[in-house]
């Protein structure tokens, strides 16, 4: 069983983000399951740091952005999550290619989402892990 409110539509979903972060740093929602959400980053130089690393900061926005969408799709009709908290882990450096991340809840409450999003390099290996909590509360009317 899915755990969307909201229709999908990834084309959408990625024009939706046009003159944001996401643009700039050319995240982009790849596809969603019943369970989960994905999408990428290139690590290239507007994601590096001097060093020629993928910069921790890059990551966390692949992370938080990937949970940020999963939670709007996943809230109720009329409500919106915006992030309160978010915790990264770096395991491991990259230098070159494209990260993968993956969103997953472990808690759907009424007024709070946890997410774990979990980031790979392209060989599948873990370099991030991150946990992101957001509150949900009822779209203002405008």
């Amino acid at each position: 069983m899915s755990l969307w409110q909201r229709p999908i539509d990834l084309q959408a979903i990625n024009a939706a983000h046009q003159g944001t972060l996401m643009e700039a740093l050319g995240i982009e929602i790849t596809r969603i399951t019943d369970t989960a959400l994905f999408g990428t980053l290139p690590v290239d130089a507007r994601t590096r740091q001097p060093h020629g690393l993928l910069h921790g900061g890059a990551s966390v926005a692949l992370a938080e952005t990937l949970g940020s969408v999963a939670s709007n799709l996943a809230a109720p009709p009329g409500w919106v999550a915006a992030g309160m908290e978010i915790s990264a882990s770096h395991l491991k450096s990259v230098r070159h290619g494209r990260v993968l991340g993956c969103a997953r809840p472990l808690h759907r409450g009424r007024s709070t989402q946890v997410w774990d999003i979990q980031l790979e390099d392209e060989t599948g290996t873990t370099i991030c892990v991150c946990r992101l909590t957001v509150m949900l509360r009822e779209k203002n009317p405008v």
